[in-house]
């Protein structure tokens, strides 16, 4: 069973910065296109960004955070990040990490096949 571990959440102030972590157990973190998906209260969880697998040459990003945030790996770490710059209010939600073993990514929730617990970030005015 895989397991993934969300880390980096907490408040800041609209324009400031954030980076969120991922942690994923296992060998085969390489082989899995990683996405990341945030929820707000009273909304549908919806797709932010996700990176292809092995190098992660291949990207893809919500309109919402296109040019604000940026997603990585790092294959010896087991870890996927998402760097949140110039955050706004409405940004604020729970983050959810999530994996798949699929070659291309996507913002699909429903192919995704782990997920993390989640973690609060909270961007005030």
């Amino acid at each position: 069973q895989v397991s993934l571990t969300e880390f980096g959440g907490g408040w800041v102030q609209a324009g400031g910065s954030l980076r969120l972590s991922c942690l994923v157990s296992g060998r085969l973190f390489r082989t899995y296109t990683m996405g990341w998906f945030r929820q707000a209260p009273g909304k549908q969880r919806e797709f932010v960004a996700a990176i292809g697998w092995n190098a992660g040459t291949r990207t893809t990003y919500a309109d919402s955070v296109e040019g604000r945030f940026t997603i990585s790996r790092d294959n010896d770490k087991n870890t996927a990040y998402l760097q949140m710059d110039s955050l706004k209010p409405e940004d604020t939600a729970v983050y959810y990490c999530a994996a798949v073993r699929i070659i291309t990514p996507h913002g699909n929730a429903d192919e995704y096949d782990y997920w993390g617990q989640g973690t609060q970030v909270t961007v005030s005015s």
